[in-house]
């Protein structure tokens, strides 16, 4: 009989311990997007100190991108992208495709940004004319010596055909399900495969969509939408946390930003 009480008391102890351990875990998020939440978006420049941008910066990202005041421009990025050694990252808040070694840049007003990274959000940040897409990626590129040291071309998605380049990351993906920092070697990716779209494309300076909200951020979001199919929006949310399977920063003020289209035959 004292047995049994032992063995019980041990098994409470255990699962107490166990419960107690599953909900430190799930408490070590930094940030969410709970509306509502103690360290949701509204929140995250009262996190930290060096957060603070995130509620008293003035050029905050996302933002609509309307077609009012647009100013069009005719002076093309160059994007050199090659084949490189890649990993899969499940961040707890996103999913990211991160590129070991020379992955290529892109040339912005005479200035080389190295490729250092892709991830997702879904549903988009940036809206255009108001409208939300399904989904928005953000290709990350720095160049630590420039004076804006952060490069992210965005691309939007609607639901449609399945995104064939996101197709050759899902089974990592899957594998990783609620899985934070669990990383997966994806091979040699080359982000040429990456289909961006056309040559039109907005560019305004924003800032990072997560904290710590750095400023400075050169964005170039492409004109064209692409497709992705429901199963890829689906996967990309099961895989995260929580917290963060709807993962987009709500819309920014404005505040007067000078927004850019840029038009290589003179049409918007």
């Amino acid at each position: 009989m004292r047995q049994q009480r032992y063995l019980s008391v041990l098994f409470i102890i255990f699962f107490s311990a166990t419960f107690i351990k599953a909900q430190e875990v799930e408490d070590e998020r930094e940030f969410d997007y709970g509306e509502k939440s103690e360290k949701g978006p509204k929140m995250w420049g009262k996190l930290k100190k060096e957060w603070e941008a995130c509620n008293n910066g003035e050029m905050q990202s996302p933002i609509d991108l309307s077609h009012e005041r647009v100013r069009i421009i005719q002076k093309p990025d160059k994007r050199h992208y090659k084949l490189c050694n890649a990993t899969v990252k499940n961040r707890g808040h996103d999913i990211s495709l991160q590129w070991h070694g020379d992955a290529g840049s892109v040339l912005i007003n005479g200035t080389n940004y190295p490729l250092q990274q892709a991830h997702w959000h879904s549903p988009s940040e940036h809206t255009v004319n108001g409208r939300r897409y399904d989904m928005e990626m953000h290709m990350v590129h720095l160049n630590e010596n420039a004076t804006n040291k952060i490069v992210v071309i965005g691309v939007l998605y609607k639901i449609g055909k399945p995104d064939r380049f996101l197709s050759k990351l899902i089974r990592n993906i899957s594998s990783m399900i609620d899985k934070k920092d669990e990383v997966k070697n994806a091979g040699m990716i080359d982000p040429r495969e990456i289909k961006i779209g056309s040559r039109k494309y907005y560019r305004y300076v924003g800032s990072l969509t997560v904290p710590p909200c750095t400023e400075g951020v050169i964005w170039t979001i492409k004109k064209k939408v692409r497709t992705v199919s429901r199963a890829q929006v689906k996967m990309l949310r099961e895989a995260v946390h929580d917290y963060a399977k709807r993962n987009g920063r709500p819309l920014q003020p404005k505040n007067k930003r000078p927004i850019y289209l840029m038009a290589p035959d003179d049409t918007a």
